[in-house]
């Protein structure tokens, strides 16, 4: 007896062989491991409380009436803040680490091989691709040029200028002798007053935030127009090839 079902069993049961034999075939390849997956997730979660948090620390909410024990709303959402800044840098630290350790995809995030002309051919297809100018891009296993650059400077230095300027205004707060201030205090001098720390912090928000809004888009054009999977990658850590 034939596994196949009629195109009425198919349709009533979902069960059709024949569909499934002749379908096209899916390629994968395995690109980031578990600790680069958890990493992602764990970052993102870390980074939208900063930016909420962030905000109204930036924008307080208005007093409230009553005893100020009983109104400690802005508290709570500056240890928030403070918990999930702390957790980001460990995170940071850790997937520093694991570039060193784990496999070469992990490293993209952190380097650019700028001197490598077939690099800046990519990045100028990628570029031709977002333009609507060829009509599919290159098959890349790992991170694209285009990509790996916005990486590098939309998230990693970005990054790293977040916490220079988050721990600077932390190290005021803690005073003198704290080992945020031993480590972070000379960034308030170097870029002016306390004030202006604050204004460049809070730019870097906006900054980080466009940066993630591209990102989102990007990773969901490429699921849909580049033929190959992005958003799952970052579940499964295969990225799969359509053809």
């Amino acid at each position: 007896m034939s596994t196949s079902a009629t195109p009425d069993l198919a349709s009533a049961t979902g069960v059709d062989d024949d569909a499934v034999a002749h379908g096209s075939p899916l390629r994968s390849v395995y690109v980031y491991e578990a600790p680069v997956r958890l990493w992602h997730w764990i970052n993102a979660l870390c980074i939208t409380v900063l930016a909420i948090t962030g905000y109204f620390i930036g924008q307080p909410l208005p007093t409230q009436p009553g005893e100020a024990s009983a109104n400690y709303l802005m508290g709570y959402i500056r240890f928030a803040h403070f918990a999930a800044a702390y957790l980001f840098v460990v995170g940071l630290l850790g997937r520093i680490y694991w570039a060193l350790v784990g496999n070469h995809h992990a490293r993209e995030l952190f380097t650019l091989p700028i001197f490598t002309p077939a690099y800046w051919r990519e990045v100028r297809t990628m570029l031709k691709w977002y333009a609507f100018l060829i009509p599919q891009p290159s098959q890349y296993v790992g991170h694209n040029p285009l990509a790996r650059m916005a990486m590098f400077f939309g998230f990693f230095l970005f990054s790293v200028f977040m916490v220079f300027t988050g721990f600077a205004l932390y190290g005021e707060g803690a005073q003198a002798g704290s080992w945020q201030e031993r480590l972070f205090g000379w960034v308030i001098p170097l870029m002016g007053q306390s004030q202006d720390v604050h204004t460049w912090h809070r730019m870097g928000m906006w900054g980080m935030l466009i940066f993630i809004t591209v990102h989102v888009y990007a990773a969901v054009r490429e699921d849909i127009m580049g033929r190959q999977s992005i958003v799952s990658t970052m579940v499964s850590g295969h990225r799969t090839f359509k053809r």
